[in-house]
Formats: structure tokens, C-alpha cells, sequence
């Protein structure tokens, strides 16, 4: 059975900093590319980062450069994502899942993503 499980959440103030984890089991975790969306109330989905499985290389939207830092340590099944400078509209639902690889066309996340944590809460507020 495959479980990936996000933690790391919780409520910050602006300019406050989190780093996310996503821990994994029932599969070979350094097979996989990871990547982190979110989802705010009332607001589609949206891909935040992706690492890749063969030399961890990073993907992040041009508005979220600079703030976001993935990185993976797969001795440990676990992909992490740091948010630094928190806004209040980072809040969302924080979500990672799996793909064969980080694929991002004109701003589209194509994955396929198959497997996916329930999700951990960021909530940025003063």
C-alpha cells in the first residue's frame, strides 16, 4: 500500500517561515519525481514545486522563485518544501505527490501525478 503523508503545517505570522515534509512508504521513493501544490478555499489547485528523481533538480513558478526551496532525501523517504517570507495568501492546503517527472509547459503541470498525502494546512495570518 502506498501512503504519503505531508506534515510541517501550521499558523504563522507574514515573514514567517515553514518547512513542509512529505514522507512516503510502500514504493521506491528515489523512482519518483515529487512535486508540492496547494489549494486555497474557493481557488484551483496549483503547483508550487517539483524535485526530480534523477538529479534533484528544481521546478518553481517565476512568483514563488526565491521563497521556495524543495530538496529530497530519499535515505529517509522524505521530500521537503521551505517557504520562507510567508504572505498571507500562501495559505492553502499543502499537498505532494508523485510522477515519472517534473514536466511544466507554459506553466502547466502535466505529471501524470498518481499518488497523493492528504494534505497539510498552512495558515498565514497576523
Amino acid at each position: 500500500q502506498v501512503q504519503l503523508v505531508e506534515s510541517g503545517g501550521g499558523l504563522v505570522q507574514p515573514g514567517g517561515s515553514l518547512r513542509l515534509s512529505c514522507a512516503a512508504s510502500g514504493i521506491t521513493w528515489s523512482a519518483y519525481s515529487i512535486g508540492w501544490f496547494r489549494q486555497a478555499p474557493g481557488k484551483e489547485r496549483e503547483g508550487v514545486s517539483c524535485i526530480t528523481n534523477a538529479d534533484s533538480s528544481a521546478y518553481y513558478p517565476d512568483s514563488l522563485k526565491g521563497r521556495f526551496t524543495i530538496s529530497r532525501n530519499n535515505a529517509k523517504d522524505t521530500v521537503y518544501l521551505q517557504i520562507d517570507s510567508l504572505k498571507p495568501d500562501d495559505t492553502a492546503v499543502y499537498y505532494c505527490a508523485t510522477s515519472p517527472a517534473c514536466t511544466i509547459i507554459r506553466g502547466r503541470w502535466n505529471g501524470p501525478y498518481t499518488y497523493w498525502g492528504q494534505g497539510t494546512q498552512v495558515t498565514v495570518s497576523s
